[in-house]
C-alpha cells in the first residue's frame, strides 16, 4: 500500500470505514431478526444474511487497519457512537417486516452499483475484496427483491406498509452517496472509478423501473444527499451501539 501518497490513504480509509460502519450496523440491526421473522425459513436467511454483513465489515475494518496501523477490533467495537460513519439509512430500528425489507432493497442496490464500481478500482486489494463481496452479495440482492414483489403483492395492509417505509427512508437512502471529503483524490488515483453522485444516479435508474413494476412509489430524488448523511445519528442508533459493544466494553483487550 506503499504507493498511495499520504492524501490517498487518508482519503482510502474514509472511504473503508464508511463502507464497513454501512455493513456493520445494518448487520447489526438485521440479526435482531433471528427467531423472530415471519417464517422459519426466514429465521435462517436473515441470520445469514446478517452475518454475511458482518463477515464483509470486517473484511473492510481490517483493510483499514492495515492501511492505518490501526486494529480491527478496536476500529469495529472501540469508537464512540458519534465516531460511526454508516449512512443515515441505518439509524433507524428494525422497526416492522416491511420497513426492513424497504430498506434492505434500497440498500442492496445501492451496495451493488457500489461495489460493480468497485471491482474497477486501482487499488487491487480493495478491488479483489469488491469482487468477492460482489459474489455473496448477489444473492441478497436476488432475496430483497424477492421479497419487495410479495409483500408489494400480498394485499392493501403490506402493499401500504412497504410503501410508507419507501417514503419515510427515501431521504436517509441518499446518504449512502454522501460525498467524502477525500473523493476527489480518490478519484484522481482511480481507487474511486466513479463519483458518488454517478453511482447514485445509476442506483435511481436502477430502482426506479423495479418500484414501478411493483405499483410502489418513487419519491421525487432531491438534488443530492445531506451533507451530514454520514455523521447524524438517533438515539435509536446510540442503543444499538450500546449493545453490540457491551462484550468489548466488558472485556477490554478481548478479540473477535
Amino acid at each position: 500500500m506503499s504507493e498511495l501518497d499520504a492524501g490517498t490513504r487518508e482519503a482510502l480509509a474514509e472511504l473503508l470505514l464508511t463502507m464497513a460502519d454501512d455493513e456493520f450496523v445494518l448487520g447489526f440491526w438485521d440479526s435482531e431478526w433471528t427467531g423472530i421473522a415471519p417464517i422459519l425459513e426466514e429465521d435462517v436467511a436473515m441470520s445469514s444474511v446478517s452475518q454475511d454483513e458482518i463477515g464483509h465489515a470486517r473484511a473492510l475494518y481490517e483493510m483499514l487497519a492495515e492501511l492505518t496501523g490501526g486494529d480491527a477490533d478496536q476500529i469495529a467495537f472501540g469508537r464512540p457512537a458519534e465516531g460511526y460513519r454508516h449512512a443515515a439509512l441505518m439509524n433507524h430500528p428494525r422497526t416492522d417486516w416491511a420497513f426492513t425489507i424497504a430498506r434492505r432493497f434500497l440498500y442492496e442496490h445501492a451496495d451493488a452499483v457500489r461495489l460493480e464500481s468497485l471491482a474497477g478500482s486501482s487499488h487491487q486489494p480493495l478491488a479483489d475484496l469488491a469482487v468477492k463481496m460482489r459474489r455473496e452479495e448477489t444473492y441478497h440482492l436476488l432475496h430483497f427483491d424477492l421479497w419487495l414483489r410479495r409483500l408489494a403483492e400480498g394485499g392493501d395492509d403490506s402493499h401500504g406498509r412497504l410503501a410508507a417505509a419507501i417514503e419515510r427512508l427515501w431521504p436517509d437512502a441518499q446518504a449512502v452517496f454522501a460525498p467524502l471529503a477525500g473523493e476527489a483524490a480518490l478519484l484522481a488515483a482511480g481507487v474511486l472509478p466513479e463519483s458518488l453522485e454517478t453511482l447514485r444516479a445509476r442506483w435511481l435508474e436502477r430502482i426506479g423501473p423495479r418500484l414501478e413494476a411493483a405499483h410502489l412509489p418513487t419519491p421525487a430524488a432531491p438534488g443530492g444527499p445531506d451533507g451530514d448523511g454520514r455523521v447524524r445519528h438517533t438515539p435509536d442508533f446510540a442503543w444499538l451501539h450500546g449493545e453490540f459493544t457491551m462484550v468489548a466494553r466488558s472485556e477490554v483487550g478481548a478479540t473477535w
